[in-house]
């Protein structure tokens, strides 16, 4: 039996009384690609911030049930341990704007006061940007701003960033709607290679999105989660009316 790295037991996230997911149950299995999608205010980016506790970080926000990583409850956790353990990458590229992209790499050592020598700080750099498709582009640039690189390179700096604390577990939130259709290609081409390494769990408003890169998809509507299977199963043959509803067009 294939283990889970991720496995929610009736998970509930508010804002205040508002009740955003409703008693998720899922179970995500290591080194697979999970698209969540569903329509606008949905819950799906809230399920993904619960994953890693950003959730938490808003005023007001709340939640119940239980959310386990590697069988272990996160809310538990150390949280600084939690966001080590689990990368982000979200909407819009974010690099740090006064670092340098090799600085922007290392962020999460320094920011966590990881002692790191030199040598093997090149080396992370190196590694994680290889990973992220972006280190034959940038290395001669290395100590130039990371806000210097295009949008779609800006994308894979962040994933790079990401990779380089060596996570079990990566979130993407909606990861290529700000970017243009070359630059989604590459970063969807990662995807790929990535998923040897980590799992992924991908929210993406872009149905052929979840289509090209899932190995399995979720479909959430109204805070619940209506479907979870094969994302070939889903889009052939998705057992519920609402998904096929939301697959069809007859709702957005």
């Amino acid at each position: 039996m294939e283990s889970s790295i991720v496995s929610a037991e009736n998970f509930n996230a508010y804002f205040g009384d508002n009740h955003v997911v409703k008693d998720v149950n899922i179970k995500i299995k290591k080194n697979e690609v999970v698209a969540v999608m569903g329509p606008s205010g949905c819950g799906k980016t809230t399920f993904l911030r619960g994953i890693n506790r950003m959730h938490e970080l808003i005023p007001g926000a709340t939640t119940k049930g239980i959310m386990k990583l590697d069988n272990e409850d996160v809310y538990k956790m150390n949280v600084i341990y939690v966001r080590y353990k689990i990368g982000m990458v979200f909407q819009r590229p974010n690099p740090f704007p006064n670092l340098s992209i090799y600085e922007n790499v290392i962020a999460g050592y320094l920011l966590n006061g990881l002692k790191v020598s030199k040598a093997d700080k090149d080396v992370i750099v190196e590694k994680s940007l290889t990973s992220a498709a972006l280190w034959k582009e940038v290395k001669d640039s290395l100590h130039k701003k990371g806000t210097f690189l295009s949008g779609g390179q800006q994308q894979r700096l962040c994933i790079a960033r990401a990779i380089a604390m060596e996570p079990e577990l990566i979130l993407f939130d909606e990861p290529t709607s700000a970017l243009d259709p070359i630059s989604t290609s590459s970063v969807e081409n990662l995807f790929h290679e990535l998923k040897t390494k980590y799992t992924l769990i991908i929210v993406t408003h872009n149905m052929q999105q979840a289509a090209r890169v899932s190995d399995r998809t979720a479909f959430f509507y109204l805070g619940e989660l209506v479907e979870f299977d094969e994302t070939k199963t889903m889009f052939t043959n998705p057992k519920d009316k609402r998904t096929q509803n939301y697959i069809t067009g007859r709702f957005s």
